[in-house]
């Protein structure tokens, strides 16, 4: 069983002193006398005494804590994101409590549950993959607690969020296996009521579009983005009269998936099927070939989102308006989809 915590009221009961005197000699106060200062510090020292800097803070109105809620931090995005998040918070004097949701809606609403109860100054959060509404979020708000969203929102909802501009990452990721001259650009899709997955899928379409590709349904798997249902998907995509002669996957990790189904069949990448993923992921570069992907600019979005975060904290007297700020991504063309035969110019 642990020891009970020594308190200021235990080191005054034991001195005969006041509440008040004790905390002034623990802080070093100058109308407390030195002998005093010494037999306060000395008991303190003996009972193992901790200040509680957290009820010190919320005293102050302010618990100098923020929380931040990913799906998971496993993998090379969220694990940059924080390191981002981390290094604005701890310039600015605040301490980061990190929750993961699991890509579960439910445990993320018992996340957001942790953090109101930890009184924390400001909330980040990258939504679950199966949150599909923002009721969990409206105690948040009614609280008067700053709330920025990253990288995943929902669909359609007006909230303060750092995103990528995910639309134009599909685009330039389906123009770039155009122009490697492929024609059958099957696209791996995740759910479509959060925005990177949607914006992802519409920079696919429209890519094809304005292109002259003609939109083939057959072409188009939705799943949850994981290494399996890559594995899922391209079978069923080779199952096809027609096999696709490319894949832009809207997550790295089912396109490795894809990559390890084309091996098993013994299919070429990138002369037979050139593959191009999303995300950047660290394992990117090791594949062979090396995958084709996107890179989130994770670091940044880490460090923006926070930025805008401390700002919200600091106008916490009046509610801001919604504010979004938009990262551009960068296309990384490796071995995955270049040096394919008959190689077509595509129009700017």
């Amino acid at each position: 069983m642990a020891p009970k915590r020594a308190s200021i009221s235990d080191i005054a009961k034991e001195l005969n002193l006041a509440v008040s005197t004790v905390s002034r000699a623990l802080s070093g106060h100058s109308r407390i006398s030195e002998a005093t200062r010494q037999r306060v510090g000395q008991l303190a020292e003996q009972l193992n005494y901790q200040p509680n800097h957290l009820a010190a803070a919320l005293r102050k109105g302010r618990s100098n804590t923020l929380g931040v809620i990913v799906p998971h931090i496993d993998g090379h995005f969220f694990a940059l994101v924080m390191k981002g998040v981390e290094a604005v918070a701890n310039k600015a004097g605040f301490n980061v409590m990190l929750c993961q949701s699991n890509e579960d809606h439910a445990h993320e609403k018992k996340n957001i549950e942790t953090l109101i109860n930890a009184q924390v100054d400001g909330i980040l959060v990258s939504l679950a993959r199966t949150t599909r509404d923002f009721k969990h979020f409206e105690k948040v708000n009614k609280r008067g607690i700053p709330l920025v969203f990253f990288d995943r929102i929902l669909d359609g909802v007006d909230v303060s969020a750092v995103v990528l501009d995910d639309y134009q990452g599909g685009y330039q990721s389906v123009k770039h296996l155009l122009a490697q001259g492929c024609r059958r650009i099957a696209h791996f899709g995740g759910p479509q009521h959060l925005n990177i997955y949607k914006n992802r899928y519409l920079g696919y379409l429209q890519a094809l579009r304005d292109h002259q590709v003609p939109v083939d349904d057959a072409l188009v798997v939705f799943g949850d983005m994981a290494l399996e249902d890559g594995i899922a998907a391209m079978k069923q995509l080779l199952a096809l009269p027609q096999r696709p002669d490319a894949v832009f996957s809207a997550s790295d990790f089912a396109a490795v998936g894809a990559l390890q189904v084309l091996k098993e069949h013994q299919l070429r990448v990138p002369q037979d099927v050139a593959l191009a993923g999303f995300s950047n992921e660290t394992f990117t570069a090791l594949t062979e070939p090396r995958l084709t992907t996107v890179d989130q600019r994770c670091e940044e979005m880490g460090r923006a989102a926070m930025r805008l975060l401390l700002e919200m904290v600091q106008e916490r007297t009046r509610q801001p308006s919604p504010r979004k700020i938009v990262l551009q991504p960068e296309l990384l063309a490796r071995e995955s989809s270049q040096g394919r035969q008959g190689d077509f110019s595509v129009s700017s």
